[in-house]
């Protein structure tokens, strides 16, 4: 008797959460986007915004740092690329994308002197 009780009662709670079980999916699948996004995606759109703005912002004279790891100094400025001048006499031609750090920027250097 106490076995078919017991049987009755745990088949009971498992029928009626069925119709739940799917807003209970939705709103997990929800608050896991919106955890991603905020954690994710948001924090890397902020990032390339103020890169974009960094490149958009170089001109000539401007010492920079690529993401190869080379050292320069802006010679010339074109639609998509620098023209980097490394040393006397040897300059590189880089995508705009590729500049990861600016080092000093030329207006700096004059208010410090």
């Amino acid at each position: 008797m106490m076995n078919v009780l017991h049987c009755a009662a745990m088949a009971a709670p498992g029928g009626s959460e069925q119709g739940g079980g799917g807003m209970q999916t939705l709103i997990m699948l929800g608050l896991l986007f919106a955890i991603f996004y905020f954690l994710l995606i948001r924090p890397q759109k902020k990032q390339q915004e103020k890169h974009k703005q960094l490149v958009e912002s170089l001109k000539k004279g401007d010492k920079v740092i690529t993401n190869g790891g080379v050292h320069g100094i802006i010679s010339n400025v074109k639609d998509k690329t620098f023209t980097v001048k490394v040393d006397e006499g040897t300059k590189l031609e880089i995508s705009k994308g590729s500049i990861s750090t600016v080092i000093k920027k030329k207006s700096e250097e004059a208010s410090k002197e």
